[in-house]
């Protein structure tokens, strides 16, 4: 009998392993594909652009990129000792400069726009369903539709929309090239930027300012706060952490930015930012090495920002 039960119990076991077998083997049979694409995709281009930094690799060896000449943080210093890279005084920003200003601030005004309008949704009015989804159109709108909007909107020629308001009212005598003058492109670019994603930003706003608990205001009321008051008390508080959340967000995908500028711009009159840099270094001069040495640079500047999130927002996060 004791035979026959310890010769079941191995049977059991055996039957539970082979079973955990294939359990394991059908796991990673099903995580085979996505692990090949996440590889293909993103970890594989990340890795070799990481190689492809510390070589010389041209048009001239492109043909054969792996028996590149190994040339070590040469590109790193030939990208920053760039003048197009480099601060070059208050009439040169050089890319590094320009793009820390404009991720920064264009984030800054995306967020308030963003806040201003959750706010104004938040409240009940006579349309609010149509009113959000006008609102929403900046954002799913193609990209390139909306720049050339822009472009013709502000074309130096006469058929450009405020150029022809501006001089019939008196305000300009003749045609501006808007886009295309130093100072004033980077605002318009950063205008832009904030017009087509603060849309982003007033969803994730609305979201949580709307599971915000309405107790907190009567009782505010019934104390004799005020509007701002109570804005200031409560609703900022509540929304603290979606705020940071939303800026880091935002701030990445803009320091990442390339289309916006390169559609209205092309990088020029004082908007050259380093994803455009990144692409003239490897497209243009076809020294590619220089272009992923931009790249790795423009990395390491977003870990920054990302290990100072961490640092700041969620370590006040876990401490409230």
């Amino acid at each position: 009998m004791m035979a026959e039960t310890a010769s079941s119990k191995k049977r059991f076991w055996l039957l539970s392993k082979s079973m955990h077998a294939s359990e394991v083997r059908l796991a990673w049979l099903l995580i085979l594909p996505t692990a090949i694409i996440v590889f293909g995709l993103v970890l594989f281009p990340a890795i070799f652009s990481i190689w492809i930094s510390f070589h010389k690799i041209g048009l001239y060896n492109l043909n054969d990129v792996f028996h590149a000449p190994f040339i070590g943080f040469d590109n790193y210093k030939s990208v920053l000792n760039d003048f197009a890279f480099k601060w070059g005084g208050p009439k040169q920003w050089g890319a590094w400069v320009t793009t820390i200003f404009y991720s920064f601030v264009s984030t800054f005004i995306t967020l308030i726009g963003g806040l201003i309008a959750a706010i104004l949704l938040n409240r009940p009015f006579r349309g609010r369903g149509l009113a959000r989804s006008v609102f929403l159109f900046p954002y799913v709108a193609p990209v390139i539709s909306v720049a050339f909007v822009w472009r013709w909107l502000l074309d130096p020629r006469p058929s450009g929309v405020l150029n022809h308001i501006l001089i019939n009212l008196g305000i300009i005598e003749t045609q501006q090239a808007f886009l295309a003058t130093r100072g004033l492109a980077i605002w318009l670019v950063i205008i832009f930027q904030a017009w087509r994603y603060f849309p982003f930003a007033m969803l994730m706003i609305l979201a949580r300012l709307q599971a915000i608990d309405d107790t907190l205001y009567e009782a505010a009321a019934v104390d004799g706060a005020n509007s701002w008051q109570k804005f200031i008390s409560i609703t900022i508080p509540q929304i603290r952490y979606v705020l940071g959340a939303i800026f880091l967000l935002r701030l990445l995908w803009t320091f990442n930015k390339f289309d916006d500028i390169w559609l209205l711009t092309g990088g020029g009159y004082g908007t050259n930012v380093l994803p455009v840099l990144t692409y003239q270094f490897s497209f243009n001069m076809y020294d590619f090495g220089k272009g992923a040495a931009t790249a790795m640079i423009m990395m390491a500047a977003l870990v920054v920002f990302i290990i100072g999130y961490v640092l700041i927002i969620m370590r006040n996060s876990e401490e409230s």
